[in-house]
């Protein structure tokens, strides 16, 4: 079986469905989809399963996004009979995003079942050599939610194979295969790597908004547009109420590697959808040198300026994209952007040394 999306391609194109179909002596018995199912296009809440034609004949294909977290996991029905689980999904490096919750979810599955699981690795689009943002605190918070899932930074540096190698490290699955990709260095972006780019979610347009989306996506645990439903989803926030002249100005060149600007858009779809929303644009001007999360907590700060009354969290969902209480304590005691730098670098300083036993490349 195969647990895959569209990104999963090889150099020519080629899907790994097809690929696997036409090997000699294999025989692709189930097809799984994460999130956004098998054309990464979908954005349901509750994807179907179904079948598919490959190669002249009918492949099951169970959706592993249909009822909640329990229905993100493998049912022992569906692995009946396999030999082999392989995962190959293009992830984007932040610890919210869900394919990886979705692997190691089928790592404990077939696990129990005693079926082989193999890990065709990819690279980190956002480079493997960076890590931001708070470890992931509460283990417990993996049973409510995928974008809990792992206890690793927000932006973790890992690529695929290295967060199976890490989760490996509580599930003990005897028969974990990661297989390495050849030339990968840690500090090549994506489209440094000569691989097409195929947007792995509906709003992963680009390499550009991937870079951004570990401290931009957590204002989705807020009552602010991110641009989805606009040309440019994770490079702006906005809001009818958003007072985007007085922010753009206050942040204007203080946050190395982007500038913001202000910019009107009606998002057609999500958050203040089909409404007119004042909005700050983030345009990267030296990705090296931005911090996705540095841009979050410099927003945020100015949102807590300019719009105290308006802005709001959803605290639980913040927790479970920041990762830790202090996050709230630091906001609703007033405090300035050297505590709550302090707190975001702290992460970085305590996974590097315990990261280094899995890194790969």
């Amino acid at each position: 079986g195969v647990l895959t999306n569209s990104t999963a391609v090889d150099r020519r194109g080629r899907s790994i469905v097809d690929l696997l179909a036409a090997a000699p002596n294999v025989n692709l018995a189930a097809i799984f989809t994460p999130e956004h199912g098998f054309t990464a296009s979908s954005e349901s809440e509750h994807i179907a399963s179904g079948r598919t034609r490959v190669a002249g004949r009918e492949i099951p294909l169970y959706s592993l996004y249909s009822d909640g977290i329990k229905g993100m996991r493998p049912k022992p029905e569906q692995l009946q009979g396999l030999d082999v689980l392989i995962f190959d999904i293009q992830d984007i490096g932040a610890r919210f995003y869900t394919y990886l919750a979705t692997m190691a979810m089928a790592m404990e599955e077939t696990q129990s079942a005693n079926i082989d699981f193999i890990v065709l690795d990819r690279p980190n689009p956002i480079r493997g050599d960076i890590i931001e943002g708070p470890i992931l605190a509460d283990p417990n918070l993996r049973f409510l939610t995928p974008t809990a899932y792992f206890q690793v930074p927000v932006r973790h540096g890992l690529t695929a194979g290295e967060m199976a190698m890490w989760h490996n490290k509580s599930v003990h699955h005897p028969h974990l295969t990661v297989i390495k990709m050849r030339g990968w260095k840690r500090n090549q972006w994506y489209d440094q790597t000569g691989l097409p780019w195929i947007a792995p979610s509906p709003n992963m347009p680009n390499i550009e908004a991937a870079a951004l989306y570990p401290g931009i996506g957590i204002f989705e645990a807020s009552n602010l547009a991110v641009g989805r439903g606009t040309p440019i989803p994770f490079r702006w926030i906005g809001a009818p109420w958003l007072k985007a002249d007085e922010i753009t100005s206050r942040l204007r060149g203080t946050v190395e590697g982007v500038e913001f600007s202000s910019q009107d858009y009606t998002p057609s779809k999500s958050v203040f959808a089909g409404k007119l929303c004042h909005g700050v644009r983030i345009t990267v001007t030296d990705r090296d040198a931005m911090r996705p999360l540095a841009v979050f907590r410099h927003l945020a700060l100015a949102l807590r300026e300019f719009n105290p009354k308006e802005f709001e969290w959803r605290w639980d969902e913040v927790k479970r994209m920041v990762g830790v209480d202090e996050f709230r304590l630091l906001w609703e005691t007033g405090a300035g952007d050297e505590a709550f730098l302090s707190l975001f670098d702290k992460g970085p300083r305590d996974f590097e040394p315990v990261r280094r036993s899995i890194l790969l490349y």
